[in-house]
């Protein structure tokens, strides 16, 4: 699968449809992105994602809203009355519109789950190994500029683009990526993301270093990898300020020192150790975080 099914599919299983008003706002999201048509008295969603209609009809049916799936070859279309989804969205004739009050919503809960719809409706990620782009498409100006106001206030920077009437958010830095699919609850995206994104950049670092003796160099940067990888995992799962503060000290320095020997972390600490003792820390940090 791509790494952005593998997202859908992380999102299409998130247990947290028990709140209404989050489920209505994820809803929502589905509804004013690019992949909707409005058709007579209905409104159609259509995909080629399983992991995409399975969620939606998820959403839809613990609203107790009525709809139908169609399956033709490799496309779902979910088919809903118009009139089952006028207390959510603003429908004008062919175009569906966010409530302007949503995007001055100030509960960040709703405002996480309008924007994890957004994604899941019309929303895709490259492979991070070859580049970071992230998009979200929409039907109309209106919703792209809600949209936008929406994730800057949740500390998303995104840019805009508009060709041939379709509407993008777009984001291509990694550290911006990143936090969107924290935003949006892709835990295991977040961390997969972030761990190709240290050995992208280390790999940048490795091809400015010219005087370093190679099989040396390349086994600090694979341990280091692998311990800047478990640093980030508890700070994800908020178990790095648990951490004592021997700990904390090493994962900070690790942090800001990359490409930096054992030898040479442990010279920059308050009490400085030797090879041994940076090692038996950053061993520690990996072992708390079930990296070892």
């Amino acid at each position: 699968m791509s790494f952005s099914s593998d997202i859908k599919q992380e999102l299409n299983n998130l247990k947290n449809l028990s709140n209404k008003e989050t489920v209505k706002y994820e809803l929502i999201g589905y509804l004013v992105s690019g992949n909707i048509d409005i058709e007579k008295n209905y409104i159609e969603y259509t995909t080629e994602s399983d992991y995409n209609i399975n969620r939606f009809s998820k959403l839809l049916s613990n609203l107790n809203i009525d709809h139908n799936i169609d399956v033709s070859g490799k496309i779902f279309v979910i088919k809903v009355k118009n009139k089952y989804l006028e207390n959510f969205i603003t429908i004008d004739k062919k175009e569906i519109y966010i409530d302007e009050k949503i995007a001055k919503e100030n509960n960040q809960e709703n405002s996480r789950a309008i924007i994890r719809g957004m994604f899941l409706g019309s929303g895709s990620i490259n492979n991070p190994e070859n580049k970071y782009h992230l998009e979200i498409t929409f039907s109309n100006n209106r919703n792209l500029e809600l949209a936008t106001e929406i994730l800057e206030k949740l500390d998303i920077k995104v840019k805009k683009m508009v060709v041939k009437n379709k509407y993008y958010i777009y984001i291509k830095e990694g550290e911006e990526i990143s936090k969107t699919l924290a935003l949006i609850g892709a835990n295991k995206a977040v961390m997969k993301f972030e761990e190709i994104r240290i050995q992208r950049e280390m790999r940048g670092k490795v091809n400015r270093l010219v005087n370093c003796e190679s099989a040396n160099l390349n086994k600090t940067i694979n341990a280091s990898v692998e311990q800047i990888a478990a640093i980030n995992k508890l700070k994800q799962e908020g178990r790095y300020n648990k951490l004592n503060d021997n700990l904390k000290e090493i994962a900070e320095l690790r942090l800001e020192n990359p490409d930096m020997s054992l030898i040479e972390l442990g010279k920059k600490l308050k009490n400085p150790v030797g090879k041994s003792g940076v090692n038996y820390r950053l061993k520690k940090i990996m072992e708390i975080a079930g990296c070892q």
